[in-house]
Formats: C-alpha cells, structure tokens, sequence
C-alpha cells in the first residue's frame, strides 16, 4: 500500500472531498468540520503534517507548515494550532495538507 491508498482508505474514508479538480492533483480538501475530524485521525495514526493550507472561495487564504512552528510534521500541538488560528481568523475555510505516513505505518 503506497502513501495515497492509505490516507484515502483510513483517514480520508468518511469524508467529502470538496476539491473539484481531485482527478488532476490528487489533493483532498475538507471542510472545517470534516478537517477537524481529518486531524484527529492523522494524530491516532501518527502520520506527519508538512503544511496546512486554508481557501475562502477558492483562494489560497493562508499556508501554515511545521517548519514555522519549529516543530516535527508529526508534532500534533503545532497543526491543531494553526488549525484553531485560521478558525478564529474566518469563517467558511476549506482546508487541504500535505502529509507523511510513514514505512513502518504502510507495512501493517
């Protein structure tokens, strides 16, 4: 099972990807509800978060990576927090990221 398989098949499974061009560049993007969800099963998983970005109506409104928080992709406190701040920046968001699961996780 490749990186994709997985995260479509355990952690993306229950959610609508809101991305209407998912075909051309394999990127989920949720809803704020169904992101919070995403992050909650990324953690129990403990697969690691290089960026999040954030859209209003279609336009990148914010990018937020772990670099930036002087954190590891796999530190949850560092995306539920840029998570919580583009919440309380705006209403309506979509979200995408961009994850890492690792070898250990894809060999289960």
């Amino acid at each position: 099972m490749d990186q994709q398989e997985f995260l479509e098949q355990k952690v993306f499974v229950d959610f609508k990807n809101l991305n209407e061009n998912y075909e051309n560049d394999k990127i989920h993007q949720f809803s704020e509800q169904d992101f919070e969800s995403v992050l909650q099963k990324v953690a129990y998983f403990g697969i690691g978060v290089y960026t999040i970005e954030a859209f209003l109506n279609g336009v990148s409104y914010g990018v937020s990576n772990h670099e930036s928080h002087h954190k590891k992709a796999t530190d949850a406190n560092w995306y539920k927090k840029a998570f919580l701040n583009f919440k309380k920046g705006e209403s309506g968001l979509v979200y995408s990221a961009t994850y890492k699961v690792s070898n250990k996780l894809l060999a289960r």
